[in-house]
């Protein structure tokens, strides 16, 4: 039997990575996808467990070679999914969530048509401003691009088979297992 895949995605801070790290606590056989960059680590960060911190060289050869499932720059720095563990993950009948943004998900979209996509969705827009300012780990600038980035987001959630509003991490992360099946499958 093949796994399946879940995409997940949404505006900076709506609380994503939140909501996958809940469903991969609970649910230890869910495979979560680790995305490669080209930017350094930050503090805390592990290669490996938070991205693949590779060499621009090495992200060259990815996207040359068909390796990166979908791929995007930011600033000076270049974020993928690489597509062999992704394919590693569903051969082994694994279910897998990846964490995208839009973009992303419309790269995948093209490449696996099957693809559960879910949009997570703020509570409002005035939570996320909140969110994404609570954060402080990005500056007053980087702040306002995301924000305009996130509205262009917003207007983009219909293109999704799901929307999950990330109102309380405990009921978006049992709509979001709902979605996956991993209640019957896992037995929760």
């Amino acid at each position: 039997m093949l796994g399946d895949v879940t995409v997940v995605s949404g505006p900076s801070a709506v609380g994503k990575g939140t909501l996958v790290a809940e469903v991969r606590r609970r649910y230890p056989s869910v495979w979560v996808s680790v995305s490669a960059t080209t930017r350094a680590a930050r503090p805390g960060e592990i290669d490996g467990v938070h991205y693949h911190f590779i060499s621009d060289e090495a992200f060259d050869h990815l996207v040359a070679t068909g390796g990166l499932l979908e791929w995007a720059a930011y600033g000076n720095a270049r974020y993928g999914t690489p597509a062999a563990p992704v394919r590693e993950a569903i051969a082994r009948g694994q279910k897998a969530i990846l964490e995208i943004d839009v973009q992303g998900a419309r790269q995948i979209r093209a490449s696996m048509p099957d693809a559960r996509f879910v949009f997570i969705a703020p509570p409002s827009w005035d939570a996320l401003v909140a969110r994404l300012r609570g954060r402080g780990t990005e500056t007053d600038d980087q702040i306002e691009g995301r924000l305009r980035t996130a509205k262009l987001e917003m207007r983009e959630q219909d293109e999704f088979d799901h929307v999950v509003v990330n109102d309380e991490v405990e009921r978006a992360t049992l709509e979001l297992v709902d979605l996956m099946g991993l209640r019957e499958v896992d037995g929760a």
